[in-house]
Formats: structure tokens, C-alpha cells, sequence
């Protein structure tokens, strides 16, 4: 059974693990640390939600959204959500994308966003894929990604 919760400290090398999972079947440019794992998602300075899914004790995806902070490095406008969903390539298709959403989404609307961006790299069909299915539509040109947004 899969269990949605809050991201807690505990689960920094669970979530390594899920985004070196996702650089080892070649869908992601660079692997990452566990301490790359608590700036990047469990740091709340400008955190929103940070969603895991749980199977059998260790997580095998999880979804960030944090608020837009100046400079970011998607150029998205500060005020705006940014969203990146990770799931290990074992776990795919079996849902947990639309699970987490559903907490990420309802996080959005009481933190008060209005729109939420997902940069997606333009050779990620399924990361292309789902994020049309939740709802995202393209909005301007990015340098090999497709900036996508939900208006709330």
C-alpha cells in the first residue's frame, strides 16, 4: 500500500535515492546528494509542500512546490508556485504522480497561489505528458525546456 505524507528530514536519502534512480535510467542530466536533497526540497524557506509516496517504508516519489524566490533559475516570476515531481522509474506509471498533485494542488490553492510553473525539459516525454494530463498548458520559450503553467 502507498502512503501520501509530508516530506519529513528522515527521508533525505530515500529521495536521493529516487532522483539517482531517475539519473541511472538516463531521464535526468546530473545525480545528486543528500544534502542537495535538503536544500533543494526539504529547506522551507520558500516551501509550499513537499509530498512523498511511501511503499513498504522508503519513498519512491515525491513532488516539491515552493513559492517562486528572486533569481530563481527557471525565470519564473516571484509570487508564482514551481513544482517538480520525481518518481522512481520502477514505481511509473502506477498513478502516484495524480496522487501527489492532488496534496500539491490543494497546497497551492491555501497558500494563495495563482499560477504554478513546471519546467520541463523538452526531451521528457513523460514528464511532457503528465503535467499536460494535470492540467499544465505551455506558456513561453525556454532553452531546452517547455515552461508549462496551471492558472488556479
Amino acid at each position: 500500500m502507498t502512503v501520501i505524507r509530508p516530506a519529513a528530514p528522515t527521508d533525505a536519502d530515500d529521495m536521493a535515492e529516487v532522483q539517482n534512480a531517475i539519473y541511472r535510467a538516463g531521464l535526468r542530466s546530473t545525480p545528486v546528494d543528500v544534502e542537495q536533497i535538503r536544500e533543494r526540497y526539504l529547506d522551507q524557506t520558500y516551501g509550499i509542500a513537499c509530498p512523498v509516496a511511501e511503499q513498504d517504508g522508503r519513498v519512491i516519489g515525491f513532488q516539491s512546490l515552493k513559492r517562486a524566490w528572486p533569481d530563481n533559475p527557471y525565470d519564473v516570476a516571484e509570487g508564482w508556485g514551481i513544482i517538480g515531481t520525481h518518481i522512481h522509474p520502477d514505481a511509473g506509471r502506477g498513478g502516484l504522480g495524480r496522487k501527489l498533485f492532488a496534496e500539491s494542488l490543494a497546497a497551492a490553492k491555501a497558500a494563495g497561489l495563482q499560477h504554478i510553473d513546471a519546467t520541463i525539459g523538452a526531451d521528457n516525454e513523460a514528464g511532457l505528458a503528465y503535467y499536460a494530463a494535470m492540467g499544465f498548458v505551455p506558456y513561453r520559450d525556454g532553452d531546452g525546456a517547455i515552461p508549462h503553467r496551471l492558472d488556479l
